[in-house]
């Protein structure tokens, strides 16, 4: 038994997408991250945050782990590189790459933090751009010649931070990145689903309201 614990129009986005590209049965667990999680949900994520897994008993958070977790124990259409693949190396380090570095810069670019490289950890948004750049020139998938799991958190996560953000230029390599991913029948399929919940979500409803009246974005 697998839970999935959600919010729509989330990071969880992209757990969503996983499981259901690797058909992956689920009970989901709504979460409501715009007033606050119970405090008992701190037991799944320490900070209540989403996404989070529990797969009998075990509990999963952080998406690259949730992503490298999923692959191990459902790769039945062969999307995770297993050891041994030529691939294997750049999946995980992709993984690690946009929970390590890619979300890092981003969240210290929107938030205006002036910093040198050697000052944290995860570099500068030029670096990291550059890098990205370079990445999706050389090869048509982030971890290679074929569509990985991978894909699904670099998907969107360029997505969110280049259309909904603006955090993120949206180079032609980029655009043509997200065209091969985003064009997948699971993907239209979840971002439909995700769209429903989000009608249904009444404190997302209520904070884009606030947002639309004050001129705001939802950001």
């Amino acid at each position: 038994m697998l839970k999935f614990y959600h919010a729509p129009w989330s990071r969880s986005f992209s757990v969503l997408w996983l499981l259901e590209e690797l058909g992956v049965p689920y009970e989901m667990e709504l979460v409501d991250i715009r007033k606050g999680a119970p405090e008992e949900y701190r037991r799944i994520q320490p900070s209540k945050k989403v996404p989070a897994i529990v797969h009998d008993g075990t509990v999963v958070t952080e998406r690259a782990a949730i992503t490298l977790y999923l692959g191990e124990n459902f790769n039945g259409k062969g999307l995770a590189p297993k050891p041994g693949d030529p691939d294997r190396a750049t999946y995980l380090m992709m993984l690690v790459y946009h929970d390590s570095v890619f979300d890092p810069v981003i969240c210290a670019k929107v938030q205006g933090l002036t910093y040198a490289s050697n000052d944290y950890p995860f570099g500068t948004f030029d670096d990291m751009v550059a890098n990205l750049e370079r990445i999706l020139t050389q090869r048509p998938y982030i971890a290679g010649d074929r569509f990985t799991l991978a894909d699904i958190i670099w998907g969107t996560g360029i997505d969110f931070t280049a259309n909904v953000l603006k955090a993120l230029p949206l180079k032609p390599v980029f655009s043509a990145y997200l065209d091969r991913v985003t064009s997948r029948p699971t993907y239209q399929a979840v971002k439909e689903k995700d769209m429903e919940l989000a009608r249904q979500d009444r404190s997302l409803q209520e904070m884009l309201a606030k947002a639309s009246s004050t001129g705001g974005g939802n950001g």
